[in-house]
């Protein structure tokens, strides 16, 4: 057995370019996830409990309008990118459109940031800190990813990400000493991230040769236009994947809100996998979709198979590891909180169901049918969620997070197998 082991082609699985997609990706989350650790408890030190969590409300405002920035570009642009990786111009012309695209969202933003706060008195606690904070949202305008991601060239995406995270880190070490320094930490991590993308796109425009044309308005109305259901796919995602501690906040007790929000920093980064999986197979997906469907159909199931494997083998661990999971993040034995880990740790192998029928949807180019999804998805959770988080609290949250992945599995099932049958035989027959 070991004999055969050894004869495997591992260089070979290496240089697939969904794997390396895939791992660069896990880089790239894993480093933020990490960072964000380590400059936790810096952060509070520094400037303290409530000035930390001014400045993290500030970040979600941040975190909302950058969806609008990203506008679905970061579902449909890769596919763009990906068919046209040899012809050079079409693909000037398409990063000089998306750039200007997402460059003017960022500057509507801003506008209307800087309109609540002068013109209406909005965000009265932080919003010194808001104003500071915008630097994040021409951050994410300039953000490459999606580049990269189409040509499937993601490691010095990677490296450059954990290059900027590393010197936001420095920059809270030398600088945020004080609470009167809240307000420099997000623009620390917006200049940072800035001047970093700058560079990228310096390479982008030097080592690729791709060069930028003044924007062609017609085209980035077009696809605007053609993105909005992505983005409000995107959207009601948010709030489905995101919006369970406001409801439980609306229901249960701080001590309550508390140990659930420890579960949750452990789910939410389970829930990163089939995301990374989805961003990781979808250039070469929509190549194959494009090219050969028996072959894209063998790929994906193939993927799928795998990853359900490992979904499951995740969750099965985060269960038996729950009471020591919370310990190492908390310092103590938090009972409760282990209870909701353990409710939770199905959420990884339940979200990887969708996988399949999520990159069906993105390579067909079904956005309707996506946006269909999703705001059911949205509705589900919030009617279900709310039911159950008010009859049981925690419990009842964690269970309606659950019925949400299989019911979100169900209902892009159904209406993938309703509005596109042939599609749907192609796979699941």
């Amino acid at each position: 057995m070991l004999e055969k082991l050894g004869l495997l082609p591992f260089r070979t699985f290496i240089r697939n370019k969904s794997i390396q997609n895939f791992l660069f990706l896990a880089i790239i989350q894993s480093s933020n996830i990490l960072i964000t650790i380590i400059s936790m408890p810096l952060l509070i030190q520094g400037i303290g409990v409530d000035q930390f969590g001014l400045v993290n409300l500030a970040l979600a405002v941040i975190v909302l309008l950058n969806i609008m920035i990203g506008f679905g570009y970061n579902l449909s642009a890769p596919r763009e990118i990906a068919v046209n990786q040899h012809n050079k111009v079409a693909l000037s012309h398409l990063v000089s459109n998306i750039f200007s695209g997402k460059i003017l969202l960022a500057s509507l933003s801003t506008l209307i940031i800087l309109l609540g706060v002068f013109g209406l008195d909005l965000f009265k606690e932080y919003q010194l800190i808001l104003v500071y904070s915008i630097l994040l949202l021409f951050s994410e305008a300039t953000l490459p990813l999606w580049f990269f991601q189409g040509m499937e060239k993601m490691k010095l995406i990677s490296i450059a990400n954990v290059f900027s995270k590393l010197l936001y880190l420095m920059g809270i070490v030398l600088f945020i000493h004080s609470p009167e320094h809240s307000h420099w930490v997000n623009f620390i991590m917006g200049f940072f991230g800035l001047a970093v993308n700058l560079f990228l796109l310096f390479y982008i425009h030097t080592f690729l040769e791709i060069k930028f044309y003044r924007p062609q308005f017609s085209a980035i109305w077009l696809s605007l236009r053609e993105n909005i259901l992505f983005f409000f796919s995107n959207l009601t995602g948010y709030i489905s994947v995101n919006g369970g501690l406001i409801i439980l906040s609306f229901f249960a007790r701080a001590e309550t809100l508390g140990m659930y929000s420890l579960a949750e920093r452990v789910v939410m980064v389970l829930r990163l996998f089939p995301a990374l999986i989805i961003q990781a197979i979808f250039p070469n997906a929509s190549k194959l979709f494009k090219s050969d469907i028996t072959s894209f159909n063998s790929f994906l199931w193939k993927v799928y198979l795998r990853v359900l494997l490992f979904g499951a083998m995740i969750a099965a661990s985060v269960y038996f590891a729950a009471p020591f999971i919370i310990r190492v993040l908390s310092r103590s034995d938090l009972t409760e909180s282990v209870m909701y880990l353990k409710l939770l740790s199905p959420v990884l192998f339940l979200s990887c169901l969708n996988i399949p029928n999520i990159t069906l949807m993105l390579v067909a180019d079904l956005k309707r049918l996506l946006f269909k999804a999703s705001w059911m998805m949205c509705l589900y959770m919030i009617l279900v969620t709310s039911t159950l988080t008010y009859l049981y609290q925690g419990i009842g949250l964690c269970l309606g997070i659950l019925s949400t992945d299989i019911a979100a599995y169900i209902i892009c099932m159904l209406l993938l197998r309703k509005q596109n049958r042939k599609l749907y035989n192609g796979f699941y027959k």
